[in-house]
């Protein structure tokens, strides 16, 4: 809000200012027309005038006529009318003392005009040079005065003239500048109100991703405007909700696994003691039975100690060894032990390793992560197909990728395929029992080498399993 505002009144400072230049102008040239130019109208009309007395004076002094004298006196009253009207309009100062001196000079023609007339009325002759160089020195002055009163006028006309060019010229560069330095804050604002507004939003986003990928630490602290910084809060607020809640619920797995384990074990144990006759001969149906309930309790007791892992190892309650040692002593192990599997299905196990040099590892854990997908990998091969181990070298790290020609996962599930208790099962595949724990204790503990792990697939061409360990 406050960025508008500064935005609205940089906005507002510039109109008002070009308003308040236009206001001059326009004062300035409404001066120009209104008294300037009329009083250059009236200096014609004044001369005009006094033009006209002269000629009719002039013939009064030669042949008195009573009409030629009304006729003098109209253009006398038309000259008063003028001077009258001019000296309303004119600014104080030099123009109202020339129009005062014409003022008096022409009363002094008309004086020296009004004495002959009365000897010309009273029957004197002989008048044509009665005061006639007073009376041509007085009209001389009162148009020396008509010039200096035109020479005022057009030089004030010229001044005002010239502050219009220059109230121009600097309202010019005044906008230019205003308008520049409007345009840069308002850019800088419009920049720091975006800014503002996109960083935070980014950071949600990213801390989405986060949750989403099981990362629910509520460290999000945004210098943002007050509603994305509340949403912020409300942010940390559920990712503290969620890791709680999921605490609770790794807490409730491990007390589960742990206290199912025992009775578990017991009836894993007393059911076998049964298939060795300890309680007695068996009948083959009762052996059937004893069997599937020895394979259950197996199954069982794997997903127990599945569940304890994961737990253990969320809770970073897992102990790692590190050390520095090849992968390729594991991965000959892994596929060792599996190799009855991949017989028994007719699967070709194959590996490709590139000169790569010791990892800083936990091998047993990682032989875990290798037995994982691996086994994973034959379980939906089908008859006939190929598992690859490829180890390379990479600028990050080592990866290791584990690859199939299996019928492919689709891609929505991609997604969620590292998630607990996801299980993808193709209905051409063929189905192994398992937990839907293992992918998720392999993110683990490859996490826990500070590593990454993803899935490539397409459908119907297999997929690859690969995991980068950083040297």
């Amino acid at each position: 809000m406050l960025s508008y505002i500064a935005l609205l009144i940089m906005a507002t400072g510039v109109s008002t200012y070009s308003i308040l230049q236009l206001g001059q102008m326009r004062g300035v040239t409404h001066s120009i027309i209104l008294l300037d130019t009329k009083l250059l109208d009236l200096h014609k009309n004044m001369t005009d005038a006094l033009l006209s007395a002269s000629r009719y004076e002039k013939n009064i002094t030669i042949m008195w006529d009573p009409d030629l004298y009304k006729s003098f006196l109209s253009s006398k009253r038309d000259f008063k009318r003028y001077l009258d009207e001019a000296m309303f309009l004119a600014e104080p100062g030099e123009m109202q003392e020339v129009l005062s001196r014409l003022e008096n000079t022409y009363q002094a023609y008309q004086a020296l005009v009004a004495e002959e007339v009365a000897l010309l009325e009273a029957g004197t002759p002989h008048l044509k040079n009665h005061k006639g160089e007073e009376k041509e020195k007085v009209f001389n002055e009162a148009l020396a005065e008509l010039a200096q009163l035109k020479t005022l006028n057009q030089q004030s006309i010229f001044r005002k003239v010239k502050e219009l060019d220059e109230a121009g010229v600097k309202a010019q560069t005044m906008a230019v500048v205003i308008t520049t330095v409007a345009f840069l804050l308002g850019l800088l604002l419009s920049i720091s109100i975006t800014r503002s507004i996109i960083v935070p939003l980014s950071r949600m986003k990213k801390k989405t991703v986060e949750i989403a990928a099981g990362v629910l630490d509520p460290d999000l602290d945004l210098p943002s405007p007050p509603e994305i910084g509340a949403l912020a809060q409300a942010f940390n607020k559920m990712c503290a909700k969620l890791k709680e809640v999921d605490r609770m619920k790794s807490e409730f797995f491990s007390l589960m696994s742990h206290e199912l384990r025992t009775p578990l074990t017991s009836i894993r144990e007393g059911t076998n003691l049964f298939l060795e006759g300890v309680g007695g001969e068996v009948t083959e149906k009762q052996r059937k039975l004893l069997t599937i309930i020895s394979e259950e309790s197996n199954r069982l007791i794997d997903l127990v100690n599945s569940l304890l892992d994961l737990s253990k190892l969320e809770a970073g309650m897992v102990p790692f060894h590190f050390t520095e040692a090849d992968l390729e002593p594991l991965i000959d192990r892994s596929l060792h032990e599996l190799m009855p599997l991949a017989e028994s299905c007719n699967i070709k196990l194959e590996k490709e390793i590139g000169e790569v040099s010791l990892v800083l590892m936990d091998t047993e854990r990682i032989r875990q992560v290798l037995r994982n997908l691996i086994g994973n990998a034959l379980k939906f091969t089908p008859h006939g197909g190929l598992v690859r181990v490829v180890v390379r070298r990479m600028d990050e790290g080592v990866h290791v990728s584990v690859i199939d020609t299996g019928p492919g996962i689709a891609q929505e599930h991609i997604h969620g395929i590292f998630e607990k208790f996801r299980q993808i099962s193709p209905a051409n595949s063929r189905r192994l029992q398992g937990t839907g724990l293992g992918l998720a204790i392999v993110k683990q503990i490859v996490h826990a080498h500070r590593g990454r792990i993803w899935v490539e697939s397409k459908m119907g061409q297999g997929s690859s399993f690969t995991f980068v360990l950083p040297v």
